[in-house]
């Protein structure tokens, strides 16, 4: 369906950081004689820390005209970075913005609007005069000027409001466009049963200043409503629930969030069985979704609702499950509709099959979303990643090209299944499926932030607004302290721009030896490289590194230097700098070749003794005499790290889990190699008999 945005957009300011400009645009037509007119209206609805998003609308008053094209000089050197209803080029300070195909004509006294986001510094002045197709601005209805008028501006003071932008009824993708970035408040409310059920404390007000100071403008809120709910007909929600859901809603809005609350694990706890017992799961789903539209009715409109997380039906094709989740769908916009308050025109979000961004998924959906004629409802899908590289499994453990692909695949996908066609999208989740504080190390650090950098880059131009799934292993809910300050800061910078990376952050150096260069490969990414640096003291280029195209060259000397000791493990750390973007981390590492031991336990687990030395490591191989696969992955000889092992690096032990060695076959010997991230191989063999294993050194 297409979101073709008829009026001007308007959107609430924050005070003291935004302007209003209005001005009158003579228009050319191809008549000598038309009537021609127009009015601009120019409106910076918010600003942070060198960013701001602007929205600009067009009313024709003239003749009606197919085809627009709108240019402006910014008076302080500002750029757009991402726009949507119209394309953009630039040149220099000045420029040009032209329609896309839903919005070409406007017809007499009719109305399109666009909106940006842009960066700035230094100043942020309003542009003072516009012109459409080639004719300066000047208000006037008649026929085409024969000579330039001057343009005469307007300034009106900026309004007060929320310090985020509130949207006016029909602008989806300007909504959605404003609420990026956004977070989850992950594996709380949606725990099972109850909000700290699954090991995170109570959500705090102060936990969402803390998140609304990072630059996030939206959060979703999952919400598990079954473990709360009486029993049929009614399926009343607990009062005291419903309040307490209220009372977070409210602090996020009040922090100038906007919100998206949704039925999360209820789709697989009761409404996956809807295949079999469709009338009573229909029943309660919309006796549910009454309920939570009847209490935030009179919520404003940066409050919008999602009919459910990542459904899935049992036993159901999807050419089965479609159907039913098209009827969900259409329940739930119909109940929110016609509920009353500001849900007549709130923003409602619907997902797919398993918010999944399949091709064949979303095109179910973007038929659902047609049939509604709606101009204020937006897609959502989620994105974890390439599985292989989201999980470590199958050797996958670089942000290689394979991975790349995938991502921008999906991308690409949702850019040409919604957005294109004027429908916005929202990421309702994303991250990496293994990427847990508690289990450091399945994905190594620096291939992380490579898919963090990327991920930031394909959403930023492909116009995606993304929220972050955090279930305690970015902020810790507890301290209030973002676990990984690199990570974060890769993150909000891949927001507004691209960074630099390279090969690895990590170069290894044998603890005993001559010391020689090493070279990484640097990932420019657009950026140029500006040097290395090592806490305030500049590296010298020549002495300490060389650079030949893409290649980065640290000299012995140098590494000499920075080795130390060279105790084991971590020497020293320098950054490599760029043109944009944050900087990349290179740890100098001292390391020995892993040693393990022989060891004995059960299918229970067993723990190999190792002395890592400074290694780390990145994936284990298993494989049966012939060469075929062993363990929980048959499909593979690389098993899953953390589902099949899992170092300790404090205990200096490899673990060997449940799964994978109660998968072997009885009686057979295993080669286990130990890939390690310096390039080491190790290798360790394990016979199972029964339930008792014994593992040797090769």
């Amino acid at each position: 369906m297409r979101h073709a945005v008829s009026g001007r957009a308007r959107w609430l300011v924050t005070a003291g950081l935004t302007g209003l400009l209005v001005a009158g645009a003579a228009m050319g037509a191809v008549r000598v004689q038309a009537a021609t007119g127009c009015r601009v209206t120019y409106e910076v609805s918010s600003q942070w820390s060198g960013n701001f998003q602007a929205g600009v609308g067009i009313a024709n008053l003239g003749d009606p005209i197919n085809g627009w094209r709108l240019t402006w000089t910014f008076p302080s050197g500002q750029n757009v970075t991402q726009v949507w209803n119209a394309t953009t080029t630039s040149s220099g300070a000045q420029v040009t913005a032209t329609n896309v195909s839903y919005n070409a004509s406007i017809p007499t006294n009719g109305n399109v609007s666009f909106g940006f986001l842009g960066s700035w510094s230094g100043a942020n002045s309003n542009p003072t005069s516009f012109s459409l197709n080639g004719i300066p601005c000047t208000g006037i209805v008649g026929p085409t000027p024969s000579s330039t008028p001057s343009s005469t501006p307007s300034s009106s003071p900026p309004p007060s409001g929320t310090p985020s932008p509130s949207p006016s009824p029909g602008s989806a993708m300007a909504t959605v466009a404003a609420m990026q970035p956004g977070w989850n408040v992950g594996n709380t409310l949606d725990a099972i049963p109850d909000e700290t059920s699954w090991g995170n404390p109570l959500i705090t007000k102060a936990m969402f200043d803390t998140v609304r100071a990072q630059g996030f403008n939206s959060v979703r809120i999952p919400v598990t409503w079954s473990n709360h709910q009486g029993s049929a007909p009614n399926y009343t929600i607990d009062p005291a629930y419903m309040t307490r859901v209220r009372q977070v809603v409210d602090w996020a809005l009040a922090d100038g969030f906007y919100v998206l609350l949704n039925a999360h694990h209820d789709s697989w706890q009761w409404i996956s069985a809807m295949p079999a017992d469709h009338d009573n799961v229909l029943a309660r789903y919309r006796a549910t979704w009454t309920q939570i539209a009847a209490a935030f009715k009179d919520e404003p409109a940066r409050l919008t609702l999602e009919s459910v997380n990542e459904p899935q039906f049992t036993n159901a094709s999807d050419a089965q499950a479609a159907p039913l989740l098209d009827e969900l769908n259409r329940a739930f916009y119909s109940i929110v509709r016609t509920s009353g308050g500001n849900n007549a025109t709130r923003l409602l979000v619907l997902p797919p099959l398993g918010s999944s961004p399949d091709q064949a998924r979303m095109d179910s959906l973007a038929g659902t979303l047609s049939a509604l004629h709606d101009p204020n409802v937006a897609a959502t899908v989620h994105y974890y990643g390439f599985w292989p590289f989201s999980v470590n499994i199958a050797g996958k453990t670089t942000f290689d090209a394979e991975t790349k692909s995938d991502m921008v695949a999906a991308f690409d996908r949702m850019s040409s299944t919604f957005i294109s066609k004027g429908i916005p999208v929202i990421l309702g989740e994303y991250g990496l499926l293994s990427y847990d504080y508690t289990r450091p190390g399945v994905i190594e650090a620096g291939e992380v932030r490579k898919f963090f950098e990327e991920f930031g880059n394909q959403a930023r131009t492909k116009k995606v607004t993304t929220m972050l799934w955090d279930a305690g292993s970015f902020l810790n809910r507890n301290t209030l302290q973002w676990r990984d300050s690199g990570l974060l800061a890769q993150i909000k910078s891949s927001w507004t721009t691209r960074s630099g990376t390279a090969s690895s952050d990590m170069v290894f150096l044998r603890k005993s030896g001559a010391i020689t260069g090493r070279t990484l490969t640097l990932n420019l990414n657009g950026t140029a490289f500006q040097g290395l640096r090592q806490g305030s003291t500049d590296l010298a280029q020549g002495s300490d590194y060389t650079v030949s195209g893409d290649q980065l060259t640290l000299t012995a000397s140098a590494l000499t230097r920075l080795a130390g000791g060279r105790v084991y493990g971590v020497n020293a750390t320098v950054q490599a700098r760029f043109s944009q973007g944050v900087t990349w981390p290179i740890n100098v590492v001292t390391y020995d070749p892993p040693v393990l031991s022989n060891a004995t336990g059960t299918t229970s687990g067993v723990t190999v003794p190792t002395q890592f030395r400074g290694d780390v490591l990145a994936t284990m191989e298993a494989k049966y005499a012939d060469g075929s696969a062993a363990g929980t992955a048959n499909w593979t000889p690389f098993q899953e790290f953390s589902g099949a092992f899992m170092p300790d690096y404090a205990a200096g032990a490899i673990t060997l889990k449940p799964d994978f060695l109660n998968a072997l076959r009885d009686g057979a010997q295993v080669t286990l190699t130990f890939h390690f991230w310096s390039g080491t191989l190790t290798t360790y063999r394990v016979t199972k008999s029964g339930s008792s294993v014994i593992g040797t050194t090769a």
